[in-house]
């Protein structure tokens, strides 16, 4: 019996950090079949000149929603990416109630039907999805869903209740518990709240994960806050999006993952992520005290997404207000107080370059693209070129880390990170997720001022053993799994 598909001739990046060797791979049934000599297939394909790897995974995004609004998932796919972990910085698509906006901008839209996880999951393949996710369960979420947006500590029952949605989430498969504690309503929450839902992880020995506290002035006591958290609750940690924002804290870097060093020596387990770019982008409305514009933000700031001003998108603040004959602060307060101003999604450049490649150095630290799945405007071009920027700027341009490292960093590493079984690696017996590309062309194209543009020289991606993308063209192989933490689907 021939093989579904059989690559010929490729140089092979098997996902664990190995120098890549001459080899055949074969795929059927969804499944790695051959490595190294390979039978012949109904669909043989010649690599000369390529490279395999396992399928990207992209262990920071925010695409609850977007698996049900876009289930061909082209900005991910088109960049190798096969699996995502979704769920993150405290907002996710589970718990819900059908029928209810549980916070401003809801990610999973007004018209959800689905209640937990095992819904979700059901709804999302019920659309045909183009790659895999897996689900952290959010702490926003959750407590918006038991509490809104009120500003003050949970009452013992409430905090009852939000723990026993985070134990159905895991129970249910999810990987483990997010944060993102600069955000509405999980700032107003205290330490002890977020041991305690933390501590319903522990059973299943899931992860937290953490869009922390502070990400500038106060990033070192931030770490410290993640690390009790996860010591408390006797967990492993991984830290979202690493950065150290605003010019005075650039090189702080340094210092924050010599802590996380020294947490590892000392028994923990963390782990990091980051994004390759000096920009963050998140809701705007989140970053500002309108009583109290921080002039030094305004001045970095780009609008992304301004339903009630479109005119603002892909612009600068300073230039917005020099235009407009008004201050930068007044600027500010247009783009996020009217009727629609909680949906304003902004792009910050507040990171050094240099901090990038700290980070990026570090054998703990994966990629994350972090982008918001919002098409109109000009979101941030992370989005689409992320996982090619890395192999394209920092392997082949800069040489910050080798090729067969960044790809480690971008399958095995995360896969085993975040409880993906048999998956992150070129094995027999391994899901056949797969990319084949050129390391000498592969590349981001998207900008700023031109986000929403598929990048060059990958070849094909493959989903759970069917071809997704070929030659530029998606092909409709609506052939994504639900996968649940340490489970093999």
């Amino acid at each position: 019996m021939p093989a579904d598909l059989t690559f010929r001739n490729i140089r092979l990046l098997d996902g664990s950090g190995a120098p890549a060797v001459l080899a055949d791979v074969a795929a059927t049934g969804g499944r790695v079949t051959a490595v190294g000599e390979a039978p012949a297939g109904a669909r043989e394909v010649d690599g000369s000149g390529m490279v395999l790897a396992p399928g990207f995974v992209d262990t920071h995004s925010h695409d609850d929603g977007a698996f049900i609004r876009y289930p061909g998932m082209a900005f991910k796919l088109a960049q190798g990416v096969t699996t995502e972990i979704s769920g993150n910085c405290g907002f996710s698509a589970i718990p819900n109630v059908p029928g209810r906006e549980v916070m401003p901008g809801d990610i999973v839209g007004g018209d959800s039907t689905w209640t937990d996880l095992d819904g979700y999951f059901a709804e999302v393949m019920a659309h045909g999805p183009a790659i895999n996710n897996a689900m952290l369960v959010g702490h926003n979420r959750v407590r918006g869903v038991v509490m809104g947006l009120e500003r003050r500590l949970a009452a013992p029952a409430e905090l009852a209740e939000m723990r026993a949605h985070v134990a159905k989430a895991m129970e249910q498969g999810a990987v483990g518990f997010s944060t993102g504690l600069i955000y509405e309503p999980g700032r107003y929450s205290d330490t002890d709240e977020v041991v305690a839902l933390a501590k319903e992880v522990t059973p299943f020995q899931g992860l937290y994960a953490t869009h922390m506290r502070n990400e500038g002035d106060r990033l070192l006591e931030a770490v410290e806050e993640t690390l009790h958290i996860a010591r408390e609750a006797g967990i492993g940690t991984h830290i979202s999006h690493h950065k150290s924002a605003g010019k005075r804290n650039w090189g702080r870097i340094g210092e924050s993952l010599a802590r996380v060093d020294r947490a590892n020596a000392e028994g923990q387990s963390v782990t990091l992520d980051i994004y390759p770019y000096t920009a963050g982008s998140g809701p705007m409305n989140q970053y500002f005290n309108i009583a109290a514009i921080d002039p030094e933000l305004a001045a970095v700031v780009r609008i992304a997404m301004c339903p009630d001003h479109p005119e603002f998108e892909g612009r600068m603040i300073p230039e917005i207000a020099d235009s407009l004959g008004v201050s930068q602060e007044e600027a500010v307060r247009m783009a996020i107080t009217g009727p629609r101003g909680k949906e304003t999604i902004c792009i910050q450049f507040v990171i050094d370059e240099a901090d990038v490649e700290t980070n990026l150095r570090h054998p703990l630290v994966m990629i994350g693209s972090d982008g918001i799945p919002t098409l109109r405007g000009k979101p941030h071009p992370r989005l689409f070129g992320t996982m090619p920027r890395v192999l394209s700027h920092y392997v082949r341009e800069r040489g910050v880390l080798s090729l067969e490292e960044a790809v480690r960093r971008m399958t095995s590493l995360p896969c085993e990170r975040f409880g993906l079984t048999n998956r992150g690696l070129i094995r027999e017996g391994y899901w056949a997720d797969l990319v084949l590309f050129d390391p000498a062309t592969i590349r981001d194209t998207a900008t700023y001022d031109d986000p929403k543009q598929e990048p060059e020289g990958i070849a094909m991606v493959v989903v759970n053993g069917v071809v997704a993308y070929e030659g530029g063209r998606h092909t409709g192989a609506g052939c994504g799994r639900m996968l649940r933490y340490h489970r093999d689907a």
